[in-house]
């Protein structure tokens, strides 16, 4: 098979041929070095009240650490275009959005995860405490 068929492969008779490697200066290497994709991820996730730490926490426990940095990236990259565009502040939703956005839904999660823990529990309305022991 011509090396032409297999554009960017180097095939000819059915092998890869070597390919000498691109050269970058030094200030190149020295960026391409140091700004690796989901550093400024890693940065933001690890405030831990911030929003961004708990999308972070959410997907993960789903989808695991490197695919949750993923999507905080582009979320990161999301908004940060929006705030360009409409010429807004960044307003952070807080590390307890997802537990105020459907407070019923998280009651519900919280007190069936106790039950499969063997607690019986009895649930209350809205705005009632008990402190007694």
């Amino acid at each position: 098979m011509p090396a032409t068929w297999c554009p960017g492969q180097g095939c000819a008779a059915q092998r890869r041929e070597r390919r000498q490697a691109a050269q970058h200066s030094r200030a190149q290497e020295w960026h391409l070095a140091q700004d690796r994709p989901g550093d400024e991820a890693w940065a933001a996730v690890w405030v831990k009240t911030s929003y961004l730490h708990a999308q972070f926490l959410r997907i993960k426990a789903r989808r695991g650490g490197k695919k949750a940095i993923q999507a905080v990236a582009a979320f990161m990259l999301t908004a940060a275009y929006r705030m360009l565009r409409d010429g807004v502040e960044y307003a952070n939703l807080g590390c307890d959005y997802f537990n105020r956005h459907d407070v019923n839904k998280t009651i519900r999660r919280l007190l069936k995860r106790l039950a499969n823990l063997g607690c019986q529990v009895d649930p209350m309305p809205h705005g009632v405490f008990n402190a007694s022991y």
